[in-house]
């Protein structure tokens, strides 16, 4: 975890008079630039690379003469460590030096990161004392994640999205009304739909045996995982082997038109009930969703969340739309997308939604959803 410590009002005053571009250490802005302009370069080139960050912690009690050459030790072993052609800034300004390592394609990543980090902690150690270094926190982050052997894509690293984070500082008074109009609106929503909720709760339990209500794990902002309600529309005891193989397909571009009638959608899926392909074709069946908005966990506009098997085959751009916004009952797509685009299409529009978005936008996509559910465009 990133944090302020004692140390970090005297480094800031010593930025100005330190040679740091004499030793290419770059302020926080351009590394965070930089560091935006791999991560995209790598989401189209699949080539990974490596961000190593060395945050400084409780450093000991040193005469106050010596702060710019404790410092200039630190660059020093950053530099040993590092190649020419690494990029080398502040992440945090004052507190955590980073240093972006490319050109690790056609190698055996694991090795190559070891490598990396072997010659990193070699440098650390021969410029710091024992002491010294002990108050360093070395930690070494590859993307995309997965690229060094672990396992893919769960959560979302965070420190790959500066980017992200700045948007979010900058609009955090509009997110905070976002989330007011959440809780209000899905309270609203839940007291004005429970008669027909319950008209709908009825029609599942007189036609089919099983529970109301269907728990679907489903991928949230950041990766985080959440139980996703809907009214349930299958039989009970399903095998999701059928919609994952379709899935996988949908996304690598290899569904066959009679196949699909709507993007996630099989077409005379024998696993619907009578009542289930009403509710999913004018879209009834996300009604209890708003539970989920007040709970926080999802939003009323937003992306579509992803089922888990989904993201395991997501390409590394896909990932942006589960990144920077909660998911959502409605949104661009699920208005003017749903079954008439491709999948690649669909996270574009999300990731449009999420580069324009504004309270407006929101307000317009609420406005537009009734009319789409009451003629069922899209739907299946």
């Amino acid at each position: 975890m990133l944090f302020v410590h004692k140390w970090s009002t005297p480094i800031t005053r010593l930025l100005g008079s330190f040679p740091f571009q004499d030793e290419a250490i770059y302020p926080e802005v351009y590394f965070h630039h930089v560091l935006t302009c791999e991560r995209k370069r790598t989401e189209r080139s699949h080539r990974p690379f490596l961000l190593m960050l060395a945050e400084i912690q409780n450093f000991p009690e040193n005469d106050p003469d010596d702060d710019e050459g404790l410092y200039k030790r630190i660059v020093k072993a950053i530099t040993l460590g590092s190649r020419d052609i690494d990029f080398k800034g502040w992440y945090v300004e004052g507190q955590v030096m980073g240093v972006i390592f490319t050109e690790l394609n056609g190698t055996d990543i694991p090795a190559a990161l070891n490598q990396i980090a072997e010659r990193v902690r070699a440098g650390f150690q021969e410029c710091l004392s024992e002491t010294e270094y002990r108050s360093i926190d070395l930690s070494f982050h590859v993307y995309p994640e997965g690229a060094d052997g672990g396992k893919p894509f769960e959560t979302s690293n965070h420190l790959f999205y500066p980017d992200i984070k700045q948007v979010h500082t900058k609009r955090h008074f509009n997110h905070q009304i976002k989330r007011t109009i959440d809780v209000l609106g899905s309270a609203l929503a839940i007291i004005l739909f429970s008669p027909v909720m319950l008209l709908i709760a009825v029609a599942i339990k007189l036609t089919s045996p099983g529970p109301v209500l269907f728990r679907q794990e489903r991928i949230g902002q950041y990766g985080k995982r959440f139980s996703c309600l809907k009214f349930r529309s299958m039989k009970v005891n399903n095998d999701c082997t059928i919609h994952k193989s379709y899935v996988e397909k949908l996304i690598k571009g290899e569904v066959n038109q009679p196949e699909a009638s709507g993007l996630y959608k099989i077409s005379h899926d024998p696993r619907i009930t009578a009542v289930g392909r009403f509710i999913r074709k004018t879209s009834l069946d996300e009604l209890p969703q708003f539970f989920n908005v007040l709970m926080g966990e999802m939003s009323i506009v937003g992306p579509r969340p992803p089922i888990p098997y989904e993201l395991e085959q997501y390409d590394t751009w896909h990932r942006t739309r589960i990144l920077s916004m909660k998911p959502g009952i409605t949104g661009l797509w699920q208005v003017f997308g749903r079954s008439r685009t491709t999948f690649d299409e669909m996270v574009r529009m999300d990731i449009r939604y999420i580069r324009n978005w504004s309270l407006w936008m929101d307000l317009q996509l609420i406005i537009a959803t009734p009319w789409v559910i009451f003629t069922g465009r899209g739907g299946c």
